[in-house]
């Protein structure tokens, strides 16, 4: 399916809660901020899934938020990719980067194949307001969605499940969690994580999101709430760039421009490059 071929508003993340249950649930599909994510960066075929799931999981993340600010996960480890990070604020403005060490073969597509072994995931919450929490978990798994989901477990004692899908075009998650109120019983939960366990990728990149939820629970009292847009967003700018030159010695400045005519600084997040001529420092 090409990019045009989608009708349905896209980029946008659901919030739901089950009437009947002490659940709640997610859902986000993406298409051109996921596009815009990868855009330009030759990222071999399974990065970009890679970078697709963890950017639905950060925005399945930061809907979860209970306050202003931002939210960053990232996955270091000593594979043939050695850093991926998604940052995503309250907005549901989301940049992210991928960065590969060695050759990747298409079809090395588990997070451990990927990351090694040795894999962590750092996930930093940040308030505008208030001070900045980090936990940190072992990324030594298959998923991207079962290190998120051992992470809620670790940190939050709550239930969680989450899918995780992308192809390189689209990229979509969903989310289950019992609410603290919920107690100890969890057959409500596992029923509708029954349920939830047969959507298909296709089904998340091609349907409306409230199609895809009457699919799941139709016999099911769900309660959604309005949509909220998803979107790329670097946050680089020429001003920002100029004041990250101040650290470099105006003598080294001097001598690139001398050679290079210009210092030419390239965003790492989205390409954009900004060039500097010795009037401009």
């Amino acid at each position: 399916m090409s990019k045009n071929d989608t009708h349905y508003p896209t980029d946008q993340l659901l919030r739901y809660t089950f009437l009947e249950q002490d659940v709640r649930g997610e859902l986000v599909q993406l298409s051109t901020s996921y596009q815009r994510m990868i855009l330009g960066h030759d990222y071999p075929a399974p990065v970009q899934r890679l970078l697709g799931e963890l950017m639905a999981a950060t925005s399945l993340l930061t809907a979860t938020l209970k306050f202003e600010g931002h939210i960053s996960i990232q996955i270091q480890g000593d594979g043939p990719v050695n850093f991926v990070a998604v940052n995503g604020s309250h907005h549901q403005e989301l940049r992210g980067i991928a960065r590969v060490r060695s050759e990747i073969a298409d079809d090395m597509n588990d997070l451990r194949t990927l990351m090694g072994a040795k894999a962590v995931m750092v996930i930093t919450l940040t308030p505008l307001e208030g001070e900045r929490y980090q936990g940190v978990v072992s990324a030594d798994n298959d998923s991207i969605a079962r290190v998120v989901e051992d992470y809620f477990m670790q940190s939050e004692q709550l239930r969680t499940r989450i899918w995780l899908f992308a192809d390189g075009e689209h990229a979509a998650g969903m989310m289950l969690q019992v609410m603290p109120a919920a107690g100890t019983t969890l057959e409500a939960f596992e029923h509708l994580e029954h349920l939830t366990d047969t959507i298909s990728a296709v089904e998340l990149f091609t349907l409306p999101g409230e199609q895809v939820l009457h699919r799941l629970y139709h016999e099911e009292h769900v309660e959604l709430y309005p949509a909220q847009p998803v979107s790329f967003k670097c946050g680089c700018s020429r001003d920002g760039t100029l004041e990250a030159l101040a650290s470099v010695s105006p003598e080294e400045l001097r001598e690139i421009i001398a050679e290079e005519g210009a210092v030419v600084m390239t965003c790492e997040y989205c390409q954009t490059q900004y060039r500097f001529t010795e009037q401009d420092l």
